[in-house]
C-alpha cells in the first residue's frame, strides 16, 4: 500500500484540547456501557440507537454521525457480516449474533470516537474467536503508539496478528485523526508497510479501529442506503475502536473507562 505523506497536516493538540477530547471520549465510552444491558435477543437496532441517542443528549453532547454527509442516525450498529456503517433500523438481534456499536460524541466542540463488539446470547465458538482476535489486534496496534515509532507499524502488526490467526484485515476503511474535527489527518491503515509513515509525536490523537474478517478482506456497500458495508462473501466481521493520544511515555487511551490501560503522567 502506497504511503501518503500528510505529516504537515496532522494537528498536534494542546493540553487544553486533549482534556476536552478526553471528556468527550469518556462520554462516548459511557454510552457504550449504558447500552450493554439492552444488547440481547429481540432488541431492535433502532431501539439500541434510541437509548444511545438519549444518553448523549442527556449529557449535553451531540451525536457526530447524525447528518454527517447525510447519515441518518446517531450511532452505527453493524451486525454479523456488516463491517461498518450499519444503519440502525427494524432488525431485531438474534441469539448468536455479534454486533458492533460505534459512537462518536461532540462535547463542548470536541470529538470522542469509540466502538466495541457485543455477543448476543449463545455465540458460536468460531465467532467468539474472531471477536477475541480483533480485540487483540486493537491492543497490538495500541502497543505501537510510542513516540518516535513509525505510524504504519500500527497497521503492519495488526495485520500480521490477524493473518496469523487465519483472518483478513479490511483495507478499504481505516482509522483517522480526531478531536477538533470528526475526521482529521492522519489515516490509520490497519494493513501497512513496516517502518513507513510519519513518526509519532506527543499530542497526536487518532483512532485505531481494526476491522477483521473471517473470510475475504473486501467489502460491498449496499446500494439502497449507500452506507452499510458488508463482507464480500457474507462471512463475519468484527471491530473494536479506541481514541489514542501519543505522549512522551505510554499511549494515552482516551476512550478507556475500564482502567485497562495506564494513564500517563507526562504528555509532553
Amino acid at each position: 500500500m502506497a504511503f501518503r505523506d500528510t505529516s504537515s497536516k496532522i494537528i498536534i493538540k494542546t493540553i487544553e484540547q486533549i482534556e476536552g477530547i478526553r471528556a468527550s471520549s469518556i462520554l462516548a465510552s459511557q454510552a457504550l456501557k449504558e447500552i450493554e444491558p439492552f444488547v440481547k435477543p429481540g432488541a431492535s437496532t433502532e431501539y439500541l440507537n434510541s437509548i444511545c441517542a438519549q444518553f448523549i443528549k442527556d449529557n449535553g453532547a451531540i451525536a457526530a454521525t447524525l447528518g454527517y454527509h447525510g447519515y441518518p442516525k446517531e450511532t452505527c450498529i453493524s451486525v454479523n457480516d456488516v463491517i461498518c456503517h450499519g444503519i440502525p433500523g427494524k432488525y431485531e438481534l438474534r441469539d448468536g449474533d455479534i454486533v458492533n456499536i460505534d459512537v462518536t460524541t461532540i462535547l463542548k466542540g470536541y470529538f470522542g470516537d469509540t466502538s466495541k463488539m457485543y455477543l448476543v446470547g449463545e455465540v458460536p465458538e468460531h465467532a467468539q474467536k474472531l471477536v477475541k482476535t480483533t480485540k487483540e489486534c486493537l491492543n497490538i496496534g495500541i502497543q505501537q503508539c510510542i513516540e518516535g515509532n513509525s505510524l504504519n507499524n500500527i497497521g503492519y502488526y495488526i495485520n500480521k496478528h490477524a493473518v496469523a490467526n487465519g483472518y483478513s484485515t479490511v483495507y478499504e476503511f481505516c482509522g483517522h485523526g480526531v478531536g477538533i474535527k470528526f475526521h482529521e489527518e492522519p489515516e490509520i491503515c490497519h494493513i501497512a508497510e513496516k517502518g513507513t509513515g510519519p513518526l509519532l509525536k506527543p499530542g497526536m490523537i487518532f483512532t485505531i479501529e481494526p476491522m477483521i474478517n473471517a473470510g475475504k478482506a473486501r467489502s460491498k456497500v449496499d446500494r439502497k442506503d449507500g452506507w452499510t458495508a458488508r463482507t464480500i462473501d457474507g462471512k463475519l466481521s468484527a471491530q473494536f475502536e479506541h481514541t489514542i493520544c501519543i505522549t512522551k511515555g505510554e499511549p494515552y487511551v482516551l476512550t478507556d473507562i475500564e482502567h485497562a490501560y495506564p494513564i500517563p503522567t507526562d504528555i509532553f
